[in-house]
């Protein structure tokens, strides 16, 4: 039997550039994620702790720090189940039905991903203000929308308000509405089928979106700055905290929030996954 050498030379060869167009992928995909995420996030450790464990705690102690973390736990508890609820109910109406406008009802559940957050915080301003359109009747029944928590709420809802649906509709539309339908037909009623048929196959899909609503809402910048006035101990949230404190070359305190930031996204995985193990064992 005789063998084609210059066809397992070239066998050989294109192996080995396979080879090398893998192993160059991964370091560039690794030095991007590096000089990205890794290294800002090491840096941001390093310099909490630069001073020493005493110095970070000392920081976690000021008034305006904890004043901070707990209205963004707040806002943050607000947020998640009402775009829960608003995300469950868009996706299920606009999965389940084809009704006209059902495009432009998904385009603008998707507004708050193309406009700039600092545009949301102005609009808000300009509706809820003391000179905007509802301003004069928020005066006469002395509801404080601006510069107050509802505000920031309200920014907040808003540019979180797609993640739960978005997610939500796909895998909807995926698994169809067959196994409903068998359960109607069987005698389920429909708040046994929610919660016994529909949650059990949207719940990767929901539960990614919940993680993302949180990290949004907790994270938010650009339209709570524009509502807020950023005023400290009242209406400054942790990322507005972070902000003041560089500003003001107070590195200690912003960095350590900075880290506290991201301990709370760090909970938030841990629960994810404390929560998939459970269902897989259910399952």
């Amino acid at each position: 039997m005789q063998i084609d050498v210059p066809k397992v030379e070239k066998i050989d060869k294109k192996k080995g550039s396979d080879f090398w167009v893998k192993t160059s992928l991964i370091i560039i995909s690794l030095l991007y994620l590096g000089l990205i995420l890794v290294f800002p996030v090491a840096n941001v450790v390093y310099i909490a702790f630069e001073n020493g464990v005493q110095p970070f705690l000392e920081a976690l102690t000021i008034p305006d720090f904890i004043s901070a973390l707990q209205l963004t736990v707040l806002i943050a508890g607000i947020v998640l189940p009402l775009n829960t609820v608003f995300g469950l109910c868009a996706a299920w109406v606009i999965a389940r039905n084809r009704f006209w406008g059902r495009t432009l009802l998904i385009s603008i559940i998707d507004l708050p991903f193309s406009i700039s957050p600092v545009v949301v915080g102005l609009m808000i301003v300009l509706l809820y203000g003391r000179n905007g359109w509802l301003g004069a009747f928020l005066e006469q029944i002395n509801l404080k929308i601006i510069f107050s928590t509802p505000g920031i709420v309200i920014a907040t809802i808003i540019v979180t308000m797609p993640f739960v649906a978005r997610e939500v509709i796909p895998v909807l539309e995926e698994v169809g509405s067959s196994e409903e339908e068998a359960a109607r037909i069987l005698g389920a009623s429909d708040w046994q089928i929610f919660w016994r048929v529909t949650i059990p196959n949207i719940r990767w899909g929901l539960l990614y979106g919940l993680l993302l609503t949180n990290a949004r809402a907790m994270g938010e910048f650009g339209a709570v700055s524009v509502v807020s006035g950023n005023l400290a101990g009242l209406t400054q949230t942790l990322p507005l905290y972070v902000e003041e404190a560089y500003k003001n070359y107070q590195s200690q305190e912003a960095f350590a929030a900075s880290l506290v930031l991201g301990l709370l996204a760090l909970v938030t995985l841990v629960l994810k996954e404390i929560l998939e193990r459970r269902t897989g064992r259910k399952a």
